[in-house]
């Protein structure tokens, strides 16, 4: 159900269920996580995930769950979370575009993504109060994180959903698009980076990772940006940036 195509440098995943919502069960997660490492091995310079249909993607596939019997650590600790972080460490930018139900696990593949441009009327929220279960892949520490703790029990307490407009008015997402403009945005953006210093915009995801997992203070954050920038200063692609600059054109990034 993952489809996985490459053109420009950009490779763009796709989750190919549009029938269940692109619910995801365990052997689909291990198709996806192939999708990214197979576009890695392709040395793209930016990956864009979509999911087909009218959603992006409603959470695990609990179509062949049985609840007596369901290892649901199983699936969280041994299939999704080597994926998210696969996703977290993928070697070039990445952006998701997004629409419809974006829930559970759906959820986490959208918290793991750099970028994320969602539909306007996209929902997004906690439906597991209505399976007697509790909201996972990340979904507590992304909505505690930018919503705060009584917005979070709000949304896990009702199962109400917020729209994708909703969710980056909070903060949680980068911007919120027409749903009729979202993946010719997504799209262009992703080809529009691809063109970029790719070890650059790495060194600043691990940096801005940095900040937010280990809560750096201004002067911590200060001097590890110095030190990402000795690094990077050695590089052909800052004397490339430094060269066009000077010569008033445009520059040529090998990533």
């Amino acid at each position: 159900m993952i489809d996985l195509t490459i053109s420009d440098g950009v490779a763009e995943v796709v989750l190919n269920a549009p029938q269940k919502l692109n619910a995801l069960d365990g052997p689909a997660l291990a198709e996806l996580g192939q999708a990214y490492d197979d576009a890695a091995a392709a040395g793209v310079r930016a990956l864009l995930l979509r999911g087909e249909g009218r959603s992006f993607c409603a959470g695990r596939d609990l179509s062949t769950v049985s609840p007596e019997h369901d290892d649901a650590r199983g699936y969280l600790v041994d299939d999704l979370l080597p994926l998210l972080q696969k996703m977290t460490s993928f070697p070039a930018p990445t952006f998701a575009a997004a629409q419809g139900a974006c829930l559970g696990v759906g959820l986490g593949l959208l918290v793991a993504t750099d970028v994320v441009y969602v539909a306007a009327d996209a929902k997004i929220g906690s439906p597991f109060a209505n399976l007697g279960a509790a909201l996972d892949s990340g979904g507590h520490w992304l909505f505690t994180e930018r919503l705060g703790p009584h917005r979070t029990l709000d949304l896990i307490y009702t199962a109400d959903l917020m729209s994708g407009a909703e969710a980056v008015a909070g903060g949680l997402f980068s911007r919120a698009v027409d749903p009729a403009e979202l993946l010719d945005r997504a799209r262009a953006t992703a080809v529009r980076v691809a063109s970029g210093p790719t070890q650059a915009f790495t060194a600043s995801r691990e940096l801005v990772a940095q900040i937010r997992d280990r809560r750096l203070g201004f002067w911590e954050a200060l001097d590890a940006e110095n030190t990402v920038q000795e690094k990077l200063s050695g590089t052909p692609d800052y004397a490339e940036g430094f060269n066009a600059f000077l010569g008033k054109r445009r520059p040529v990034f090998q990533g």
